[in-house]
């Protein structure tokens, strides 16, 4: 009978598409196996858009459950191992409760020694390895210990739209020529990233619009309602601001129907590139948050950043990152210009 693990990514977006490799890697690993991922609500559609995920728990809906339902939920699954991606006390502690016979965790938080019982000795702050990569070194006690180079785990970094692409959004990138772009930016992080500058943000989209490519905004009800000044300003450029308006499906579907993203270090950018869309990040050079750390992976990804050594002056005001904002529109848009020959081709 082939074996069941859990993973579990109990955060954000991005962090959930950085740890697709490890389901992945266990396919691999255990041919035919079944991967049941464990996360947020907000995030379940993501992960249950991964061709290596089998099943998504929500985490939420898990805890709204008397303890000892939430320990039957987790027992009932017959999992061999549940793999701790992201430290959640909670969730370890139930975990340990269901039996669950092998459950790996890092060295790094104290539950983790009262409830894992197989530890796993991971440093990430000062790695020079991809998020991704440290996330597979939790599969060492299960046979996965070796480092596989970075376009080996890119490749397992993989996203499917989970539904059509509802007819309005449709008709509305459809409306390009052929020589146009549709564009996606997604200017805010939700405080995940270092974040660009909506006054470059609204440059590029001038620029963009220029040059007759067609450009769409995204983001939450309330940064849209934060952008509300900044789409007044720009919305002569803009061909549709859809903040608020595509629930998490739709939001994937309509990445995967557009040409590609400019955006920072989000959730969003990381959705584009699994899906295998154009995906340009905007990262600033200091550590942890560098591109060699956060990179988007997928076959079209690729980021931009300011080329200086260091970026000490924004650690005292990351709101005020100078090194982000010193990246020029002109050269973002030089980046998104060059995606037209590999759209054109694509028909």
């Amino acid at each position: 009978m082939s074996p069941t693990f859990l993973v579990s990514r109990t955060d954000a977006i991005g962090d959930v598409v950085l740890t697709l490799p490890v389901a992945g890697r266990l396919k691999q690993l255990f041919p035919g196996c079944r991967v049941v991922f464990i996360g947020r609500a907000y995030t379940a559609p993501v992960a249950a858009a991964c061709p290596w995920v089998d099943e998504v728990l929500d985490f939420d809906a898990l805890q709204t459950l008397p303890v000892v339902a939430q320990v039957g939920a987790l027992r009932a699954y017959g999992a061999l191992a549940i793999v701790h991606v992201f430290p959640n006390r909670a969730l370890a502690i139930l975990a340990r409760r269901a039996r669950i016979p092998v459950r790996i965790g890092t060295r790094n938080r104290w539950w983790h020694w009262l409830n894992c019982n197989r530890l796993v000795a991971l440093s990430r702050r000062h790695s020079p390895l991809h998020e991704a990569q440290l996330n597979l070194q939790l599969l060492g006690p299960l046979g996965g210990a070796e480092t596989l180079p970075l376009p080996a785990v890119a490749d397992l970094v993989r996203l499917r739209a989970p539904e059509p692409l509802g007819a309005p959004w449709l008709l509305l990138l459809a409306q390009r020529r052929p020589s146009q772009l549709n564009v996606v930016l997604h200017p805010r992080s939700r405080g995940s990233a270092r974040e660009w500058g909506l006054d470059n943000f609204g440059h590029l989209a001038q620029r963009l619009h220029a040059a007759g490519h067609r450009v769409f905004v995204t983001g939450t009800a309330a940064e849209g309602a934060e952008l509300a000044g900044w789409l007044v300003e720009y919305g002569p450029y803009l061909a549709a601001d859809l903040t608020g308006q595509l629930a998490m499906p739709q939001f994937l579907a309509f990445l995967a129907a557009a040409d590609g993203i400019v955006a920072g270090s989000t959730g969003p950018l990381h959705l584009a590139a699994a899906l295998g869309r154009h995906a340009l990040g905007l990262y600033p050079p200091i550590r942890p948050m560098h591109p060699g750390r956060w990179g988007p992976l997928g076959p079209r990804a690729e980021y931009l950043v300011f080329d200086r050594p260091a970026c000490q002056d924004c650690r005292a005001q990351p709101a005020a990152c100078t090194c982000i904002r010193a990246l020029a529109a002109a050269a973002v848009a030089a980046r998104v210009q060059a995606w037209q020959p590999a759209v054109l081709s694509e028909g």
